[in-house]
């Protein structure tokens, strides 16, 4: 082996002065830390120093833990791990009780490994657990009476339990592609919900390979709905169809 080669794969360093340069302005004016796709394997310690950001994404590295110091960030409301490795969260991430937003899907976390203290983010309105190994769901999510919208998509679970579908103020349950028993069931969950579809403006370049190629599948489908539909310059000419308005005039002298 040649002097100085790498034993095995290692990540990015991030240092105090590129984590403050990854620092963005959200369109309402909030302070984002955005570390995505940056090849991280460690939870930077350096970004403590900044952790009055109302806004962490860490998602899109190779993090497998997230430390306990993770509770410095009192003033965060949304926090996004998708897309790691992660296998457990830490008890003290019930300590963010300002957080509004939680997308932790597409890791390794499983039901045993979901702390309890999750059930302390009252102010939470968005929780996406989509794409992991859950097996089921704890009850004690009920408590989070602020959710709107909840993301279980692509886990092994066989129930989803009442506390969570009779949410006070849920508007969206994803539970698609999870091995319930009565297929009708998952039919069930989604549609005894109230939904609103929310529209995400993102660039290309942002979307995994699988996302991008069913968005332009989709846009294709749609190109192809366009080319069927007749073009509104061809007017269709129906010269023995009565409507309302030409009966009215014909008739109007008779109803003064």
């Amino acid at each position: 082996m040649a002097k100085g080669k790498a034993k095995g794969q290692k990540g990015k360093k991030i240092t105090l002065k590129a984590a403050k340069n990854s620092i963005r302005i959200t369109f309402d004016g909030r302070r984002r830390l955005d570390l995505s796709k940056m090849g991280i394997t460690t939870f930077p310690k350096c970004i403590l120093k900044l952790a009055d950001v109302d806004e962490l994404d860490l998602s899109r590295n190779m993090l497998k833990k997230i430390p306990d110091s993770i509770q410095k960030f009192q003033k965060l409301r949304w926090l996004d791990l998708h897309s790691n490795q992660l296998e457990e969260l830490p008890e003290a991430i019930g300590m963010l009780q300002n957080l509004v937003y939680l997308n932790i899907s597409n890791n390794k976390l499983t039901t045993k490994n979901l702390p309890v203290e999750l059930n302390l983010l009252k102010n939470l309105r968005t929780l996406n657990l989509g794409l992991n190994r859950l097996d089921n769901i704890p009850t004690t999510l009920g408590a989070l009476k602020e959710l709107k919208e909840v993301s279980l998509f692509d886990n092994f679970l066989t129930t989803i339990p009442t506390s969570v579908t009779k949410l006070p103020k849920l508007k969206k349950l994803n539970v698609k592609r999870n091995p319930f028993p009565d297929p009708t069931q998952q039919e069930e969950h989604v549609d005894s919900i109230k939904r609103t579809e929310t529209l995400y403006l993102v660039q290309e370049k942002d979307l995994c390979c699988s996302c991008l190629k069913m968005c332009q599948d989709e846009r294709d489908k749609l190109n192809k709905l366009k080319n069927m539909i007749p073009s509104s310059s061809k007017k269709l000419n129906f010269p023995s169809l009565l409507t309302p308005n030409s009966t009215a005039k014909d008739n109007q002298e008779q109803w003064r």
